[in-house]
C-alpha cells in the first residue's frame, strides 16, 4: 500500500482482511430524521459494533498485518477510549501485548471495557488531559521500549480499515445514497470513506461534521495545513483531536465536499433524540453526524437518500442528566441568571408574583456568597416551556426594582453553572 495515499481498493482488501472478524453493522432508516430532512435516512449502527464502535476496524486491520518482529515487544497506542477498546480487541485476538494511554477525561464506562475486551494482554496508563497529551506520551513509551504504535487514524492502513464502514453501508440500503454524513475528529474514518466513495461512486456528496468545540479539521482546511489547536472542548471525547493527521487532512482536503460545525447543545439534543425515539444509546462523537440535520447541513444537502455514521455507542448513563441540561440550554429552555435581593422583607415573594409567569420555573436557586447571604447575588435558574418566551420574561426582569444580569452560555461565568 502507498504510505502515502489511500485507494477505494485498499479499502476493498481491509474489508477482506476484517472478514467475518467484525460486525456488519445494520443500517436501519430512521423516520423521525427522515421528517426532518425530507429525504430517507438511514443510520449506520457503528454503535454496535464489537467494542461499540468503528474503531475496531482500523486498529484490527494493522495490528492483523503486523510480523513477529513488529510485535516482538508489544504494541502502544493512545486513544479517548473507542480506539482503545479496537486495539485491545485486537491484541486479545492476536495474543499480543499491549499498552495503552488514555487521558484523565476518558469516561470511565471506556475504561472499563477496555480493560474488559484487553484482559491479561492490555495494560492501561492514564496520561494527560486530552488525546493529544497521551498521544505524545504514547510515542515517547513505544521508542523507549521498542514497541510497535498503532496510530488511531493517521496510519494508511487504519484509515481503510475505517474506510469499510461506508463500504458496507452502499451493499445494505435499498436506494444508494446522495450523500453520506461522517463525524470527523483526527479525520481517519472520513478519511477512508472519501477514498471508498471517491473511487467507485465519485458524484456522491460526502460531508464531515466537527463538534464547533473541537474544529480541527476546519482549521486546517482553512489554514491549508494541520493546526494544532490551543483549546478544545472534550464534551465530544470520541472526537476532541487538537490536531488532524497529515494523511487524512491530505486526503480531505483533496476529496470532501464540506466540512461543517454543529455545537454542543444540538448534539446534545441528537442524543436525547436517538434515545427516545430510535432507542439508540450513543456517545456524543456518535450523535455529530445525524445532529448535523438538525439545520445546519442544509445548504449542502443534494436531493435523495442520506447516510448517517453513528460511530460509537460508548456512554455513560450518569452523563445524560449533564447531557439534557446543555439540550435545553441549547434549545432555549433554561436559562441562568445572578439576582442581586435587597434586604427587606418580601423581597424574593416579589420576584416570585411580579418577574415569573405560566409556564416559567425556578430550577435552581443557590446564593453565591453562601458565608454571608447579606451580600453578593444569588444564583437563579429558570425553565421556560416555550423558547420564545424569553423575550417578556427579561422584559418583566428589566422593569423590576431587582439588579438581574443574564448569564450567556459563551461566557466565562457560564462555566460555573455547568
Amino acid at each position: 500500500m502507498d504510505t502515502q495515499r489511500v485507494s477505494g481498493t485498499d479499502v476493498v482488501v481491509a474489508a477482506q482482511t476484517l472478514g467475518q472478524t467484525v460486525r456488519t453493522t445494520p443500517c436501519e432508516p430512521s423516520a423521525r430524521l427522515s421528517n426532518m430532512c425530507g429525504y430517507p435516512v438511514y443510520l449506520k449502527r457503528e454503535d454496535i459494533q464489537v467494542g461499540r464502535s468503528y474503531k475496531v476496524r482500523g486498529a484490527y486491520n494493522v495490528i492483523s498485518g503486523l510480523s513477529a518482529q513488529d510485535v516482538r515487544h508489544g504494541v502502544v497506542c493512545a486513544s479517548a477510549g473507542n480506539h482503545a477498546q479496537g486495539v485491545a480487541f485486537a491484541c486479545h485476538n492476536k495474543q499480543i501485548p499491549g499498552t495503552i494511554f488514555i487521558p484523565s477525561t476518558t469516561p470511565r464506562q471506556k475504561r472499563s471495557r477496555i480493560a474488559d475486551i484487553g484482559g491479561e494482554w492490555v495494560t492501561l496508563q492514564i496520561v494527560g488531559s486530552t488525546f493529544d497529551e497521551s498521544s505524545q506520551a504514547a510515542i515517547s513509551y513505544a521508542k523507549e521500549v521498542g514497541a510497535t504504535y498503532i496510530h488511531p487514524f493517521d496510519d494508511p492502513r487504519t484509515i481503510a480499515g475505517q474506510g469499510t464502514v461506508v463500504k458496507e453501508i452502499f451493499s445494505q440500503v435499498p436506494q444508494q445514497p446522495a450523500s453520506v454524513l461522517v463525524p470527523v475528529g483526527g479525520g481517519g474514518l472520513l478519511a477512508g470513506t472519501l477514498a471508498w466513495i471517491k473511487q467507485f461512486h465519485p458524484d456522491v456528496t460526502v460531508i464531515g461534521v466537527e463538534p464547533a468545540g473541537a474544529a480541527s479539521m476546519r482549521a486546517a482546511l482553512d489554514a491549508g495545513a494541520p493546526q494544532t489547536l490551543s483549546d478544545i472542548d472534550t464534551f465530544a471525547d470520541g472526537t476532541a483531536v487538537a490536531r488532524v493527521g497529515d494523511l487524512t487532512f491530505a486526503l480531505v482536503q483533496e476529496l470532501c465536499d464540506h466540512v461543517i460545525t454543529v455545537p454542543e447543545g444540538a448534539i446534545c439534543s441528537e442524543m436525547l433524540d436517538l434515545y427516545h425515539v430510535e432507542g439508540i444509546i450513543t456517545e456524543p462523537a456518535g450523535a455529530l453526524a445525524s445532529a448535523a440535520l438538525r439545520g445546519y447541513v442544509n445548504d449542502y444537502l443534494p436531493e435523495g437518500p442520506v447516510a448517517c455514521i453513528v460511530s460509537g455507542g460508548n456512554n455513560d448513563v450518569l452523563r445524560y442528566d449533564d447531557i439534557a441540561e446543555r439540550s435545553m440550554i441549547h434549545e432555549g429552555l433554561r436559562h441562568y441568571f445572578l439576582v442581586t435581593f435587597p434586604q427587606k422583607p418580601g423581597a424574593l415573594r416579589g420576584f416570585l408574583d411580579d418577574v415569573l409567569s405560566d409556564g416559567e420555573d425556578i430550577i435552581q436557586f443557590e446564593y453565591t456568597k453562601k458565608n454571608n447571604r447579606d451580600m453578593g447575588p444569588a444564583l437563579v435558574g429558570i425553565e421556560i416551556d416555550d423558547p420564545a418566551g424569553i423575550d417578556a420574561l427579561l422584559e418583566r426582569m428589566h422593569a423590576s426594582e431587582l439588579d438581574i444580569e443574564k448569564l450567556e452560555p459563551n461566557s466565562p461565568a457560564f462555566r460555573f453553572v455547568l
